[in-house]
């Protein structure tokens, strides 16, 4: 762990500008290119600023203008900004899943900070894999370091109503297959949902992940909700870029600021926002990077107590606008109170709860009083056990329906979200109301990267029939925006060998949230069968029990992480970058 600098000692930029012969004249003569003067290099802290702005992100486009103002902040408090792109993940456009570069991207940002002449950073990400992905790799290098996330954008308007983007994506794509939305109606409502630059105005995983950073101490209060084209959004940087010139003068390094009762903070803010499921695994991602020692179990047990207090869709009725207008999540965390550890560090040099002590909360039926929640504690992210997921699964209970938070009902299985959406449609797909559909070889190993393919369309048979929602089961995610009564991040998943590999089309399948159990009800010896191969071979729908293998014409990349990515239950980071923070030290120049 790299210790907080003495303030007077000399800086690690100095390594790089501040040494005599040719080395240094290297070092600082090409950057005379850009009209630096000899005064930029006489040891001012010298800053870093992560930008994932991309036009391939578009959730991260905007972020161009962000860095301005982050530079403005870093000059102001005298220090020298300089500016460096990293890999963005945008989960619209990227295939096969944005989740399989996470990892790539938080090595990218890691070996970034390690290899050059840098005091501090400031992150700049906004779609929901680029706010871990910097974490990770800024944790790991530990590093002076302040995360600007990106902000949602203004509030959907499709019809004179207000329209969440993900989340009425899927309401209308399902009203258009069951016949009461018109394509032209729908194809109307895709600028109505993005008006304007930013991130997803749900609750979902961009929203959660910006303030679960700022839960964690990494990012300024009151920071999360900020639209991203309010002024305030570059005023926030602006401050941000001067706050981190202090940090650098103060030694304040991530190892000094997060610990066990930040990641505890994190999980029970989680639940009092309604936050994604896909927090759960980038969480315990970023705990393994910081050399936190947390569980997925904590995810529950944690939660218990936590009432759901923010009422933003998919658990709630209103949207990120009216979160930020209503105080955003100061007031959240102050309403919450003893159920937090307020004496936990911040980026700011003073604990969570001073942070928040005043904060106002300008509107109760948004940010709800823990008198008054949207749900009582327990309808919080929930972990599962059993049979079908002896290393855990999770489900979103607020996003549920409460009559099938238990349920048996046979599976219907398919090993690829592809052969679903084949089938869905059919008149003369085996399925009614109560069974229960599987998708496998979805996971971290399988796809690969664990896609948001969770949320399965309802068959059309049963949208025809008023049906709109079923248990659903997958060894993948679902996105942050959706709902319904899905079971995600199956572990073992199926292509490592996990129990769900072993499933078959009409085997009785058992979810009792209350009990957190999810199990399948096939006899020892029948399993036994199966896992020898001695069994019958299954039949359609399910075409087969084999874990798929890696494609002959994966990338480098892709070998890489399908042989070194670790389960969704410990976070998905790759097997050799758990627990190796390091001390950002200079390379060797040879």
């Amino acid at each position: 762990m790299m210790a907080p600098e003495d303030p007077g000692s000399v800086r690690r930029s100095q390594a790089w500008f501040g040494l005599d012969g040719k080395l240094g004249f290297v070092h600082r003569s090409k950057l005379y290119n850009q009209g630096y003067s000899a005064s930029m290099f006489d040891g001012r802290p010298v800053i870093g600023i992560a930008n994932s702005a991309s036009d391939l992100a578009p959730c991260n486009a905007h972020l161009r203008q962000v860095a301005e103002a982050v530079k403005r902040g870093v000059l102001m408090a005298g220090g020298v900004p300089f500016e460096f792109p990293t890999i963005s993940l945008g989960e619209t456009l990227m295939r096969p899943s944005a989740m399989q570069f996470r990892n790539l991207m938080a090595m990218d940002v890691e070996e970034t900070l390690r290899a050059n002449p840098l005091d501090g950073v400031v992150l700049l990400g906004g779609c929901d894999k680029t706010v871990p992905a910097q974490l990770m790799g800024a944790l790991s290098a530990d590093l002076p370091m302040v995360m600007v996330t990106g902000g949602p954008m203004l509030n959907g308007k499709f019809q004179g109503c207000d329209a969440g983007s993900g989340t009425h994506v899927w309401q209308f794509s399902e009203e258009v297959r069951a016949g009461r939305m018109s394509r032209e109606d729908f194809a109307a409502a895709e600028a109505c949902l993005s008006r304007s630059a930013g991130h997803c105005t749900t609750m979902g995983t961009a929203s959660t992940m910006a303030c679960l950073t700022e839960a964690l101490g990494l990012s300024l209060p009151g920071s999360a909700a900020i639209p991203a084209v309010d002024a305030q959004r570059n005023r926030v940087a602006e401050q941000a870029g001067g706050r981190i010139v202090e940090m650098v003068e103060e030694g304040l390094v991530p190892s000094s600021v997060v610990d066990r009762r930040s990641f505890e903070n994190a999980v029970r803010v989680n639940a009092a926002i309604g936050g994604s499921t896909n927090a759960v695994v980038h969480l315990l991602a970023i705990a393994g990077r910081a050399e936190v020692d947390l569980s997925l179990d904590d995810f529950d047990k944690l939660a218990a107590d936590v009432p759901l207090l923010v009422d933003l869709l998919p658990s709630g009725r209103f949207l990120m606008e009216e979160f930020f207008y209503a105080g955003g999540l100061p007031a959240v965390i102050r309403e919450l109170g003893e159920l937090l550890h307020t004496d936990a560090a911040t980026v700011t040099g003073r604990c969570l709860g001073e942070n928040c002590a005043d904060a106002p909360n300008w509107r109760t039926d948004v940010v709800r009083p823990r008198a008054e929640p949207v749900h009582e504690a327990g309808a919080h992210t929930a972990v599962l056990r059993g049979s079908l997921a002896p290393d855990g699964a999770v489900i979103k209970v607020s996003a549920a329906s409460e009559d099938l938070l238990r349920h048996t009902g046979p599976a219907l299985v398919f090993d690829t979200i592809e052969e679903y959406h084949e089938q869905a449609d059919s008149p003369d797909l085996p399925v009614d109301a109560s069974t229960v559909l599987v998708v496998r070889g979805a996971g971290p190993a399988g796809y690969p990267g664990m896609p948001e393919i969770g949320n399965l369309a309802i068959p059309k048979k049963l949208l025809d029939a008023g049906v709109r929602d079923m248990v659903r089961i997958t060894d993948g995610r679902m996105s942050g925006t959706s709902y319904g009564t899905v079971v995600l991040h199956v572990a073992p998943e199926s292509a490592r060998g996990g129990p769900l590999s072993l499933l078959r089309t009409g085997d009785r399948v058992t979810l009792d949230v209350p009990g957190r159990r999810i199990d399948m009800d096939v006899p020892d010896d029948e399993l036994q069968r199966r896992v020898s191969g001695s069994a019958p071979a299954p039949t359609k729908p399910s075409a087969s029990t084999e874990s798929p293998a890696p494609s002959e014409t994966a990338s480098g990349y892709e070998w890489l992480y399908r042989t070194h990515v670790r389960q969704a239950d410990t976070g998905a980071d790759f097997d050799f970058l758990v627990g190796r923070r390091g001390h950002g030290v200079p390379r060797r120049h040879l």
